[in-house]
């Protein structure tokens, strides 16, 4: 026989309903990549779970779409990356995650807007972008004895608070322990616990994201082509983060680029194809052929008034000194200059992390063209503490504290301008740079 429930009895079930799908909810949700047409969404579950984003024009809520199921498995971590394709071009959008068929409430704004289809009709929009690198969770149990090294996690929600419209990793966004680095448990393990971080999650809701990897999240410290587990972090990366590809020219690895407005950025992998720091003779490597050939094509295809390329390693610093490109591969920088200088390359500035402290260099070649290293670094790891002298500083830029930059674009298409902005954890600005394209 059928049984009919009171209304009662609805309000009484649907908070426990609510509080049950939360309760599947591990991370997340998280917002990829964004284009005109198409926005990703990534989520992970504790357990397989069926997951889908229902979303909407914001303030019309009685219109929605919804993007593809799916279930989550464990051999995929419970994650999911799910697209929204029915989208329209410079459109604020609200959306809901469903576990199971129902909804998961969550207290902070889950929101996301498409890119805007400016070309013809007017100026680029002004945007921003966050950046960092080197974010270090504390999990006492397997870290190494002492003062635990990762603090301030509450850049996060500073951070959060810009409300910027992408962020970039720039690597050593997951530190891989050594009791991760040799099983697929240990590296699936911590990429779960560090994007499940409580003050990560409402930025990870309203900010697009796009990653690079350093060593620490590609393996164990100074790690490189020969790192026997390399398919497996690259597997927990793809899983994980939701750039636009994964590799080009047929290649594995993470190399990507994405097109923010008219600005362009180049995800680099220097991990993947890289040499062995200490190997003494062939051909020393930190891109490889094929991927430094590309970059090199794909800067002089460049139309944008500022190409962002981003690279774990320091570019520019010529200091002999860690693992800056002159210290390890200093033939291959060298050609990457000059190349730029022989086509006479304008506006391209290296985004880069690793080394625990942030600081702009800054270098004029022979064609006169200016060229910019931005290191932001460290989100939340340990902080750089000796002195170095990097001649080619920006006086006044060196920060030794937790940090993030600001990339702030703005001004008509032909006069295009960068503010980058470092702000220390708490929101204090450390210091701040206008760069204006150069013709």
């Amino acid at each position: 026989m059928k049984r009919y429930h009171s209304p009662l009895f609805l309000l009484l079930i649907l908070p426990a309903f609510a509080f049950a799908q939360r309760s599947l909810l591990q991370s997340g949700p998280m917002l990829g990549y964004n284009e005109m047409r198409e926005v990703m969404l990534w989520v992970q579950t504790r357990e397989p779970a069926r997951v889908q984003f229902s979303y909407w024009v914001k303030g019309k809520p009685g219109e929605k779409f919804s993007t593809d199921e799916k279930m989550t498995l464990e051999r995929e971590a419970f994650t999911a990356k799910l697209t929204a394709d029915e989208v329209e071009p410079g459109t604020e959008y609200e959306y809901r995650l469903l576990i199971n068929g129902q909804e998961v409430d969550l207290d902070y704004p889950t929101e996301f807007r498409t890119q805007e289809l400016w070309q013809w009709r007017h100026d680029p929009p002004a945007f921003s972008v966050a950046i960092g690198s080197c974010s270090y969770i504390n999990e006492s149990v397997y870290d190494r004895p002492g003062t635990p090294y990762g603090s301030d996690y509450q850049i996060f929600s500073t951070i959060h608070r810009m409300r910027p419209d992408a962020m970039i990793w720039l690597g050593d966004n997951v530190y891989l322990r050594e009791v991760d680095w040799y099983s697929r448990t240990g590296i699936f393990n911590r990429y779960t616990h560090t994007r499940s971080l409580p003050e990560m999650q409402p930025l990870l809701a309203s900010t697009h994201h796009y990653a690079i990897w350093d060593d620490h999240d590609y393996g164990p410290n100074d790690s490189d082509r020969s790192y026997v587990h390399k398919e497996t972090t690259l597997e927990a990366f793809r899983l994980f983060w939701a750039n636009p590809t994964f590799g080009v020219n047929g290649q594995k690895g993470i190399t990507s680029f994405f097109q923010y407005n008219d600005i362009d950025f180049f995800l680099m992998d220097d991990r993947y194809f890289r040499s062995p720091n200490r190997m003494k003779e062939g051909v020393k490597t930190m891109l490889g052929k094929e991927q430094l050939e590309w970059l090199i094509d794909a800067l002089v295809a460049s139309y944008a008034p500022f190409k962002m390329v981003c690279i774990g390693n320091q570019v520019l610093n010529p200091v002999k000194n860690s693992e800056t490109y002159e210290n390890l591969f200093p033939e291959e920088r060298a050609y990457l200059l000059k190349r730029i200088e022989e086509e006479g390359l304008k506006n391209v500035i290296f985004l880069t992390g690793d080394r625990h402290k942030s600081e702009l260099s800054k270098y004029v070649n022979a064609q006169d063209n200016t060229i910019y290293d931005l290191t932001i670094s460290p989100l939340t790891a340990g902080v750089n503490t000796w002195e170095e002298e990097n001649e080619l500083r920006v006086e006044g830029t060196e920060v030794k504290k937790h940090n993030f930059g600001l990339l702030e674009f703005s001004g008509p298409r032909t006069g295009r301008v960068l503010t980058i902005r470092v702000i220390d954890a708490d929101g204090n600005e450390e210091w701040s740079v206008e760069i204006p394209s150069e013709k």
